[in-house]
């Protein structure tokens, strides 16, 4: 029994070491409180814009207006990353973020808002979140050794998709008892959680970063360093065809539910609700995992190509919700050891640029997947959706085998920009 406590309290220790660092402890639990209004802005968003149009084609352009600066701006944004000091950009980041949604709070609650107010905001938040995203992930590398990366990448996994389970849940509440302004207002105070963490930070615990010499072509120099950078190269393609394929479950889900297994919108929330319970495991999983390799990342590529197969066969509720389980443990790995190879393998010089591009794939694929997944559910059935995702990823995992099995040890240094001819 004394030997059981041991192992359990050492595991307990393993997947939570990097809460010992004091700065990132505080950045956690801000974010911890954050994330939960930031998933109940997203689904009262599309509620709101469903209410004022009736229409599937506006909720699509207004998630459009959101992902969309990704892709525009994702590397600039990156190169703006590099050069600032990071901790003070996510200030200014997440207080804008709250202004636009004690903005959006405003307009619903006064019955003073239209759609092209939406809108505006939508794109507001979508250009704010371009320069938000890729500054946390590299600001990670400032709070944390190396060694701990992974840890406390699959640490804020677990909080962004534990928000994922409680945000909608509390969104739906709120707009059935209250009103949906509520919502948006409950998110606007959220920030103050994260704003508190950032401004307790010890500047003087962060580990130090290089500024580039000069901006003039920054963008253009971290491209070329991830292009001139074998692992960075196939890790990167990785992530483009998982999530341009095989995350757009905001598209089959509901297909499947309805379609395949003959449900409604609750069976629809149960299918979230267990790609969100394996999303939590599988990053947990990787807490407390010590090392990660290329191989390693190769490995859960092919398990969510397998998983998808499988969920393109199911044909009962409870099988769908086992599958989907595994699907949100396969995916939430592959994507915590991407994030965390992307880091391991680049100079914290260009850190910015490289998750910048991180974003751009990432997110900023969402306005073209998401339609084009769509059309398939539409052609063929929800069950071809998920033969694309895993057909794509196996397919994927065969191109990039080669530099992914042989890729150096990740805790070694990472290629300095000088030897990208950036």
């Amino acid at each position: 029994m004394r030997r059981a406590r041991e192992a359990a309290r050492h595991a307990r220790d393993r997947t939570f070491r990097s809460l010992r660092e004091p700065n990132y402890r505080r950045y956690f639990t801000g974010q911890a409180v954050s994330v939960v209004g930031t998933w109940m802005q997203r689904v009262a968003q599309d509620w709101l814009v469903l209410t004022l149009t009736g229409s599937g084609v506006a909720l699509g352009i207004s998630t459009a207006l959101q992902f969309g600066p990704l892709l525009v701006l994702g590397l600039w944004a990156g190169a703006v990353v590099d050069r600032l000091n990071r901790r003070l950009l996510i200030i200014w980041t997440q207080t804008i973020q709250a202004v636009l949604a004690a903005t959006l709070a405003v307009l619903t609650l006064t019955g003073t808002v239209e759609l092209w107010m939406v809108y505006a905001l939508a794109l507001a938040l979508g250009i704010v979140t371009a320069f938000d995203t890729p500054a946390r992930q590299a600001f990670v590398g400032e709070m944390v050794e190396p060694e701990n990366y992974v840890n406390a990448q699959a640490l804020s996994s677990t909080i962004h998709n534990a928000g994922r389970l409680v945000g909608p849940a509390i969104a739906g509440l709120l707009i059935a008892t209250t009103d949906v302004g509520v919502a948006f207002a409950v998110n606007a105070v959220s920030f103050v959680g994260v704003l508190i963490g950032l401004l307790r930070i010890d500047p003087s615990g962060l580990r130090p970063v290089a500024v580039p010499e000069s901006g003039k072509g920054a963008a253009r120099a971290g491209l070329r360093y991830v292009l001139g950078t074998p692992e960075l190269r196939a890790t990167l393609l990785l992530i483009g065809v998982i999530a341009l394929f095989g995350q757009n479950f905001r598209v089959v889900l509901p297909i499947t539910a309805t379609e395949v297994l003959g449900g409604n919108a609750a069976t629809y929330g149960y299918l979230t609700a267990a790609l969100g319970l394996g999303a939590v495991m599988g990053a947990l999983g990787a807490a407390s995992r010590q090392t990660v390799t290329g191989r390693g990342l190769l490995l859960w590529t092919v398990a969510f190509g397998v998983v998808n197969l499988a969920t393109a066969l199911v044909g009962g509720l409870m099988v769908a919700l086992a599958a989907l389980v595994a699907v949100g443990v396969t995916n939430i790995l592959f994507n915590t050891l991407a994030r965390t190879l992307l880091q391991l393998h680049s100079d914290p010089v260009v850190q910015g640029r490289v998750m910048a591009l991180h974003g751009l794939l990432f997110l900023g694929t969402t306005p073209i997947g998401g339609p084009l997944l769509g059309w398939v559910c539409a052609a063929w059935g929800s069950e071809w959706a998920w033969v694309v995702a895993g057909a794509t990823a196996l397919a994927v995992a065969g191109v990039c085998a080669r530099p992914m099995w042989r890729a150096g040890d990740p805790t070694a240094q990472a290629v300095p920009v000088a030897s990208s001819s950036a």
